[in-house]
């Protein structure tokens, strides 16, 4: 079965304003993104993509462009499930006016149990992706055989969702992984279980290092300890 290549967004406007975008429209990428976009094509030349699959949203549209340009010969097929998730009331609001909602504690703490008010629950977007990526695997199998890669370009809490899926792990415990803007994940597929061959690659240590000020808390608004609702903008 395929090898899945998963590219997450380079930095967005929304990434560095503290916004939890979701489907609010004209989310582009910022300055950083588009220079991690554009290094995109280098990073993954020796690998032989079959197919690129992209979230409809212009962040992930943007990002896939620079690949699109260097192999011509290769197009981008638009896919909403693995769109960002539906955050509903939450989507555009900043993430530290977000930490005090009761919701959030569940979104952390319990997230197969956080449905988002006028939006989807997190494991509604789980399944839309999960399925997602069966169906790919068997088009791109079929069309390209066994041994294809293929790329994905979604958003954070689908790429920690399907990392999720891939090691049988609980959707509880999906907020104990990370992915970087414009990281790389590969997940390959056999008969009888998926391989996680790379998590989150995106070749810099910078967001390693201590924070400058040991004990601020991070730019995206939640406690200490808490993951980046949506993914976060990644190193400073």
């Amino acid at each position: 079965m395929p090898t899945l290549i998963l590219v997450r967004h380079g930095r967005s406007t929304a990434n560095t304003s503290g916004l939890l975008a979701g489907w609010t429209p004209g989310v582009a990428l910022d300055e950083r993104g588009t220079a991690q976009a554009a290094a995109l094509p280098a990073r993954l030349a020796g690998l032989p993509i079959s197919e690129v699959v992209a979230s409809p949203l212009q962040r992930c549209q943007e990002t896939v462009r620079p690949l699109l340009e260097a192999r011509p010969e290769l197009r981008v097929h638009s896919d909403e499930r693995i769109g960002e998730c539906h955050y509903g009331d939450w989507s555009g609001r900043k993430l530290a006016e977000l930490k005090d909602e009761p919701l959030m504690e569940v979104v952390q703490a319990h997230p197969s149990a956080a449905a988002f008010p006028g939006g989807e629950s997190l494991r509604a977007m789980q399944t839309r992706a999960a399925e997602a990526v069966r169906e790919w695997n068997a088009r791109v199998e079929r069309d390209h055989g066994a041994d294809a890669v293929y790329l994905m370009c979604s958003h954070g809490d689908i790429i920690k969702s399907l990392v999720a899926d891939a090691l049988g792990l609980h959707l509880d415990l999906f907020q104990r992984i990370s992915v970087e803007p414009c990281s790389v994940t590969a997940i390959r597929f056999t008969r009888l279980r998926p391989f996680l061959i790379r998590l989150g690659d995106t070749g810099d240590f910078a967001s390693l290092a201590p924070r400058e000020q040991p004990g601020a808390e991070p730019d995206e608004g939640t406690g200490e300890g808490d993951a980046p609702v949506g993914g976060g903008a990644g190193a400073p």
